[in-house]
């Protein structure tokens, strides 16, 4: 047991609290929290800090603290809809009750109603939550009604008065500003400006997480490595479609404050808090996550495709090296640096959303940097990672799981995320495509699995439900697109970072797969081919009437 300054005695998450729980016949009282998250910490102050009610959640429960970056399966499934969560389980990790932020008398309350519930009912108190039930994902045919239906939604769910989608708090929504740049450009350029204008920090760089405001007003300052990965890759996507250089303004500025601020030597961290009234150093979460760090070093080679930019180049080696030498292991990835462990007895491994992300990273590198700029392979890399996950993760019908089916508390509920199936259909579709042109399979004793089969199989499992999407998954429109028409596919004979595979990188198709180091091309030669149709270019000017002709055609 530990205690802190809020004078509770905090256990860490695994099956020692439960099995205390079940032993003294008690239930367990989680708090989810976040460095970033403020309101985490002003409830530890002016709550759990209170020593009678310290007293009262020591005596009759089993408190354990959880931080929902290093545990992000307990976020998913105990998650009671925003940070702090305060949620009551039964021993078996089954939910009797939850809430969010829970002042001094309001959790008065709920500690007696828990205590008369619990003295009543037992472990019949607590239940498994719906979206753990089992169920079968709604699976259905994948064509071209999911991208036309989010395509509309573009324009049912669009703000025409602020900008952006939805009439609440205003989410910047990268993957659904990359969607619409292909189909509603106008609304996905107005969106990057008001989050330029709104969310970006002029002072100190980067971007905050919302605004509260529907129109853009009262910014949540914290700042996540992932929003701002995502969001650098929007706007870089932006320039590519726009040519438009102020929004590369926000990129350069992002770019510095994720160097600056969360760079911890080896790779970057998680978070840094919003400022404090007082003055003190906003408060920092300094350890290197895989998901985080590989969205980081795709969006920094995004940016350098198309800009040629070092500095971006420079840090997303860095980082793919820490993620292939560090976090992936036959296949496997760690969700924490091994150094950043602390005194954890474990930590997470085989997350959907790490594998999804270090495939996409390791695909994009094959792309930008090729084949021999890291240490390792990265297009070897990137099948270790998707053979694993594809061979742990996916169930017969096609969905993926978030995690292994194992662990306490609801951990070993299936939850399969539409966002990570997403990512991973995403990431398995570039593996295919550039499958396609190097031709290099596993090694004879390794599976050679379908990696586009495989991607149309976990979008084809969400399918039966594709008129109930809304904008804010409007990525799974993106990659069900992939599948109804073949890809843009660029092979190029000659050297990364010669003319024509930078004229290559930036075809205005943010989706266009482009492969440099081609073994079937000859030298000063690129190949466009979309499907079966093919056409050969020799000079950058050739290369891009190439690709305009397949796109009219």
């Amino acid at each position: 047991m530990t205690a802190d300054r809020t004078h509770v005695e905090w256990r860490r998450w695994g099956p020692a609290p439960f099995e205390e729980a079940r032993s003294a016949e008690r239930p367990v009282l989680l708090s989810l929290t976040a460095t970033w998250c403020d309101s985490c910490h002003e409830m530890d102050a002016e709550t759990y800090a209170e020593p009678r009610i310290a007293a009262n959640v020591n005596d009759g429960f089993v408190p354990v603290r959880v931080d929902i970056d290093r545990r992000p399966r307990v976020r998913e499934r105990y998650n009671m809809g925003g940070f702090p969560s305060t949620v009551f389980c039964t021993p078996d990790g089954d939910v009797i009750t939850g809430a969010g932020y829970l002042g001094p008398d309001g959790m008065r309350q709920v500690l007696g109603s828990v205590r008369e519930v619990w003295a009543d009912r037992g472990t019949d108190a607590g239940r498994v939550p719906r979206a753990l039930a089992g169920d079968p994902t709604p699976g259905g045919r994948v064509d071209e009604r999911i991208e036309s239906h989010l395509a509309g939604q573009l324009d049912e769910q669009w703000d025409a008065r602020f900008g952006g989608w939805g009439e609440d708090a205003k989410f910047p929504l990268p993957r659904t500003v990359e969607f619409a740049l292909k189909r509603a450009r106008p609304k996905a350029t107005q969106t990057l400006r008001a989050v330029a204008e709104s969310l970006y920090d002029d002072n100190g760089g980067g971007f905050y997480r919302y605004a509260a405001g529907r129109d853009w007003t009262d910014p949540q300052r914290e700042k996540r490595l992932t929003d701002n990965a995502a969001l650098l890759r929007a706007f870089a996507n932006g320039y590519l479609y726009t040519g438009d250089e102020s929004l590369l303004a926000p990129v350069a500025g992002t770019r510095e404050f994720l160097i600056d601020r969360l760079w911890n030597g080896t790779a970057f961290g998680g978070s840094v808090a919003p400022p404090g009234d007082d003055g003190r150093e906003p408060r920092r979460d300094l350890t290197g996550y895989a998901g985080g760090n590989a969205l980081a070093a795709e969006a920094l080679l995004t940016i350098a495709a198309y800009t040629d930019e070092e500095t971006s180049r420079t840090y997303a080696q860095r980082v793919l090296r820490v993620l292939a030498e560090e976090f992936v292991h036959g296949g496997v990835v760690s969700h924490i640096a091994p150094g950043d462990v602390g005194d954890e007895a474990d930590q997470p491994t085989g997350l959907l959303e790490d594998h999804a992300r270090v495939v996409a990273a390791f695909a994009t590198a094959r792309q930008v940097l090729g084949p021999d700029a890291l240490p390792v392979d990265p297009l070897a890399l990137a099948r270790g990672v998707a053979d694993e996950a594809i061979g742990t993760l996916q169930e017969s019908e096609g969905a993926f799981r978030d995690g292994p089916a194992a662990g306490v508390g609801l951990l070993s509920e299936p939850l399969r995320p539409l966002d990570g199936t997403v990512e991973m259909a995403e990431a398995l579709l570039d593996l295919a495509a550039i499958g396609s042109v190097v031709d290099a399979p596993p090694a004879d004793d390794e599976p050679d699995p379908d990696y586009g089969g495989a991607a149309r199989d976990a979008v084809a499992a969400f399918a039966g439900a594709w008129d109930r999407f809304g904008v804010q998954v409007a990525g799974y429109g993106s990659v069900a697109s992939r599948l109804t028409r073949p890809d843009l596919v660029v092979a190029v004979g000659d050297d990364p970072g010669s003319d024509l595979h930078r004229a290559g990188l930036r075809v205005a198709d943010h989706e266009a797969v482009v492969v440099p180091d081609a073994p079937d091309a000859p030298a000063g030669v690129a190949t466009v081919h979309r499907g079966a149709d093919r056409r050969d270019a020799t000079t950058p000017d050739a290369l891009l009437d190439a690709v305009a002709a397949l796109t009219d055609d």
